[in-house]
């Protein structure tokens, strides 16, 4: 989180209507984003990541799945663009190893989102920053054989690794 403390100060001191709309940036639970918010003022860094988790910790599968929907499709640039503007420069970044990826391997990622939805009901989720393309891919195919209360777990796990970073990136851009 680069030390910003500046930032951290901003965030404590945010009044809560312009605090819970940052924190649901981070994460689409509503229940999180409230633990949050009532948590403040954080100390520091490391507290706020330790509220984040115990307040994601709280949470179950009507909050996971609420969560979720804040999610694109891991490749979705329509999405990305269209409904998802709030975070999309996140979203564009943590998915990243997408670009260079190519059409056959975004086709199948395409054909895996698909085929995980209707499985599982929800949105393909993986903390994507630093993956590739063909990475994401294979965790998808992967995770299609898991059962669906093994798979909603990894998911939360993925979103838990997710709010994290960007939580690293709420801060950053109100130190600036």
């Amino acid at each position: 989180m680069d030390g910003s403390s500046d930032g951290l100060a901003r965030l404590n001191a945010l009044p809560a209507g312009e605090a819970r709309p940052a924190f649901l940036r981070c994460c689409g639970s509503t229940r999180w984003a409230e633990a949050m918010v009532e948590g403040r003022p954080y100390a520091d860094a490391a507290a706020l990541f330790a509220a984040a988790d115990h307040a994601w910790g709280q949470t179950g599968g009507a909050d996971w799945l609420e969560a979720f929907r804040h999610h694109p499709r891991i490749g979705d640039r329509g999405a990305l663009q269209a409904r998802f503007a709030g975070t999309r420069a996140w979203s564009a970044g943590e998915q990243g190893g997408v670009a260079a990826a190519s059409a056959e391997v975004l086709d199948a990622l395409a054909e895996g989102n698909r085929a995980y939805e209707a499985r599982f009901g929800h949105v393909f989720l993986v903390c994507a920053a630093g993956k590739t393309a063909a990475e994401m891919l294979a965790l998808l195919q992967g995770r299609l054989r898991n059962d669906p209360e093994t798979e909603r777990g990894v998911a939360a796990q993925e979103q838990a690794r997710i709010t994290r970073l960007r939580l690293g990136k709420l801060v950053q851009e109100l130190s600036v």
